[in-house]
């Protein structure tokens, strides 16, 4: 924490934030058995030798329920982005007509539901963990401030202020993980 008394609330808050947006993309790239063009986002494709993410060169389009289109801008990327898709470690196999790639998403097993179901409430837990780190840091930094000088009460307030913060975004997270697994788990 840098500044004066009154950012680190801010401060807080805005590690706090960070924390669900992160959380937010880790469970996007869970896979849901849904098609979402959002299981694509972590895929660099090698496109004339440097590494670019796969939106940035193709069209990804959901056709249904069960399967995505991924139509390159340009042609002859067709290839690499088939290769980048099998190393991806996504589970899915591309089938490549020569212009368009046709993904398909298998139907979940529940055993595997489970799976994901486990590896959502792991990033809820570490999602909350950043949360108490940014409460700690903050909490930290008000006592040091009152050790300096700075009036007592309005420490003792400013810390409810920061339990009470952190007490929301954990339940955020909660719901945040809760409607993930509901999704997850609906077949």
């Amino acid at each position: 924490m840098t500044g004066d008394i009154s950012t680190a609330l801010t401060q807080a808050k805005e590690m706090m934030d960070h924390a669900i947006e992160h959380l937010y993309k880790e469970l996007n790239h869970l896979r849901t058995g849904k098609a979402t063009p959002a299981m694509l986002d972590g895929v660099m494709v090698d496109y004339y030798g440097s590494h670019t993410p796969l939106k940035q060169i193709a069209n990804i389009v959901t056709l249904d329920a069960r399967s995505l289109s991924i139509q390159p801008w340009d042609k002859s990327a067709v290839g690499a982005i088939e290769k980048a898709i099998m190393a991806s470690n996504l589970g899915l196999t591309p089938q490549n007509d020569g212009e368009v790639i046709h993904l398909n998403i298998p139907v979940l097993t529940e055993e595997r539901r489970v799976d994901i179901v486990k590896q959502a409430k792991h990033f809820g837990e570490e999602a909350k963990v950043s949360c108490r780190n940014a409460r700690h840091e903050a909490l930290e930094f008000i006592r040091k401030e009152v050790k300096d000088g700075y009036p007592e009460d309005d420490g003792k307030r400013l810390e409810k202020k920061l339990d009470e913060m952190t007490r929301e975004y954990g339940k955020k997270i909660d719901d945040i993980v809760s409607a993930k697994e509901k999704e997850i788990l609906t077949v």
